[in-house]
């Protein structure tokens, strides 16, 4: 299996995906845009994870790269590839399929409940009322043909699903103790006091316990879109 990884930032890896890639000797390379923009023949790829990051979306002046990255996120949907975006990444999916991406109500950082939609559809199911790791103060509409996923009390559009393998989440399901803390060193300057936002001390005490039943998850995530 070949994944390839659209990273934005060097301390926003994979995280516990990790472990998946490896159980299926997957070969996982890597396009780092704060290295280099160039991205493969998607052609040749079975997977694509698009990774979370600080910027956003809308940055394309600031970042041409993004531009770039839209049209291979497209075409990757038009191939029939297996495609996860994960916060930033989910709201790249959403934008490169037409959809708004805009500043939310409110800033969403911490460990918070999601509230899985009720749907007969067929779709990936996310447990219900599970606690997962959010960093993010933008949202996004849903790409037209989407189904709802989830919600929080924060944000009405927390995941959604294209077709039978392409899934946005809004969330991180891949967040270790160690990921959380790199996060943490690196943008602590965005926890500012809110209804919605987690100290440092919290959020490193919760991610002790939390963290093994997310990545759970992530696991069959995974394994659901590449099926």
């Amino acid at each position: 299996m070949n994944v390839h990884v659209l990273q934005h930032v060097a301390f926003e890896g994979v995280g516990s995906m990790s472990r998946w890639f490896a159980s299926r000797n997957a070969d996982v390379r890597y396009t780092r845009f704060y290295e280099s923009a160039k991205l493969p023949d998607s052609s040749r790829v079975d997977l694509v994870i698009v990774m979370g990051g600080p910027m956003s979306v809308n940055d394309e002046s600031e970042h041409p790269w993004l531009v770039q990255e839209k049209e291979f996120i497209r075409q990757a949907i038009r191939l029939g590839l297996p495609v996860i975006g994960i916060c930033l990444g989910a709201q790249l999916i959403a934008s490169a399929l037409g959809a708004k991406v805009y500043s939310g109500r409110h800033t969403e950082i911490g460990w918070f409940p999601l509230e899985a939609a009720v749907t007969g559809e067929d779709v990936f199911r996310l447990p219900p009322g599970i606690l997962v790791f959010h960093w993010h103060g933008e949202v996004f509409d849903l790409p037209s043909g989407a189904v709802h996923l989830a919600k929080s009390d924060a944000c009405e559009n927390q995941a959604f699903q294209i077709g039978r393998n392409v899934v946005g989440l809004q969330f991180h399901l891949e967040t270790t103790p160690e990921s959380a803390s790199l996060i943490l060193e690196h943008c602590s300057d965005e926890l500012v006091p809110g209804d919605y936002v987690q100290t440092d001390a919290n959020i490193r005490e919760t991610s002790k316990t939390a963290c093994a039943d997310i990545n759970q998850v992530m696991e069959e995530l995974l394994s659901y879109v590449v099926r």
